[in-house]
């Protein structure tokens, strides 16, 4: 009864049509995938990064640098 309807493309559920969507291979379906997974890993990764300022190889091994001396510093001498 419910399934008679769905065969014959009257009333189609949620699933039916996105998986017509997802399998169609029609140009605006696969572009607007596309859009939609990049909107899905965009969005966190702009959250993530905004208003951190990326260090390069040179700060972090100054950091490391002035760590150490403190270290070194503070320590006892066992010679």
């Amino acid at each position: 009864m419910g399934g008679e309807a769905n065969s014959h493309g009257g009333n189609r559920g949620f699933r039916s049509r996105m998986e017509y969507y997802i399998y169609s291979g029609d140009k605006k379906h696969v572009l607007a995938g596309i859009a939609i997974v990049s909107v899905a890993f965009g969005i966190p990764w702009y959250l993530m990064t905004r208003g951190t300022k990326q260090d390069s190889h040179q700060d972090y091994m100054a950091r490391a640098e002035k760590a150490r001396k403190a270290r070194l510093s503070t320590g006892k001498s066992e010679i």
